[in-house]
């Protein structure tokens, strides 16, 4: 995220450090990097580096509670599967003095602390064929670990987030939009593609309905396995940032190591779905062509009607709003029948 989180301040930040988890910061300097959570550097007066991440609950009060309850319930099974099944290339967060995995910093932002681990990780994107093997290996582990988080990790639902309010924009089309600069061209965007969308839409359904009878064999999923959130270290590969774990079909995971990924945005694929045979070698759970079709539809959707939220609200002219009238364009017109 390039633009700071509104109605935050640093010292409230500081000051949360300080008494959640006993951090007494002698530096901050924000990163203006990753989506959809804003990130900190923080050097405690020891000289010892943080990594600071605050995720933003919602712009409206409801629905607030849910989604602190959503990320606790994610960071403490990330926490479990690190602690208790032995997994160390899961980066968890660092636990409060209460030993909670995050803390409410303000109704509307939730505050999480982790290690400052020296490596670099990759881009959203799809993997590099020579890397699959390394990170199907890693998914194959933590599914297995499932019976350590199974009373943890919350259940998924197949329900879309954000549908409801695409809904509501998709019947709003006839008159303008007005809640800033980039409404009404986005407005004018899903005119163009609303039948798209709803064929989508329908194409969504379809597939929860082939995937829901599934559920016995769902697995703790990552759910975001790119190399975006794959950091290479000293010690070996690490999977970052732990918000939406899920016990899911385990093609929420998967999907991401297959062609689909390119093929969704737009890139010619590079290599095949070997690393998924692999999978079933390692697991003996044999890999779902309904699941991996959901998936990358579900992302679509779900990024659009992010998207499309964002636009409609009131907005300014910063650069993480102009960004998601470029991302929703994108996925608008690679979605062109």
């Amino acid at each position: 995220m390039r633009d700071k989180p509104a109605g935050l301040t640093e010292a409230e930040l500081m000051a949360a450090l300080t008494e959640g988890w006993g951090i007494e910061p002698h530096s901050v300097e924000y990163l203006p990097v990753g989506a959809g959570s804003y990130h900190w550097s923080v050097v405690d007066q020891r000289r010892t580096a943080w990594f600071v991440k605050v995720d933003d609950l919602g712009v409206e009060d409801v629905g607030r509670d849910d989604a602190f309850d959503r990320l606790g319930r994610s960071f403490g099974a990330a926490l479990a599967l690190r602690r208790d099944a032995g997994l160390d290339f899961v980066l968890a967060p660092i636990p409060t003095a209460a030993y909670a995995a995050v803390w409410r910093l303000t109704s509307r932002y939730a505050l999480s602390v982790f290690p400052m681990v020296a490596g670099a990780a990759g881009h959203f994107g799809a993997h590099r064929p020579e890397d699959r093997v390394e990170v199907i290996d890693l998914l194959a582990e933590l599914h297995e670990a499932t019976p350590v988080v199974a009373d943890t990790a919350a259940r998924a639902d197949l329900v879309l987030p954000g549908r409801d309010r695409l809904e509501e924009a998709l019947q709003d089309l006839d008159r303008e939009w007005t809640g800033g600069p980039y409404a009404e061209p986005a407005r004018k965007l899903l005119s163009v593609h609303a039948g798209q969308v709803q064929r989508l839409l329908a194409d969504f359904d379809r597939r929860v309905d082939q995937v829901r009878n599934t559920a016995a064999v769902w697995v703790v999923t990552h759910g975001e396995p790119h190399p975006g959130n794959v950091m290479r270290t000293p010690a070996g590969l690490r999977l970052i940032d732990w918000g939406t774990v899920q016990i899911a079909p385990p093609e929420r995971d998967l999907w991401m190591l297959t062609p689909a990924l390119a093929r969704m945005l737009g890139e010619n694929p590079v290599g095949d779905d070997d690393v998924l045979v692999r999978y079933t070698r390692a697991t003996g759970r044999t890999v779902s062509p309904a699941g991996l079709a959901l998936y990358p539809l579900w992302w679509r959707l779900a990024d659009i009607a992010v998207f499309v939220d964002e636009l409609r609200r009131p907005h300014g002219t910063g650069e993480d709003i102009a960004a998601s009238l470029t991302y929703l364009t994108g996925y608008l017109e690679s979605s062109r029948d």
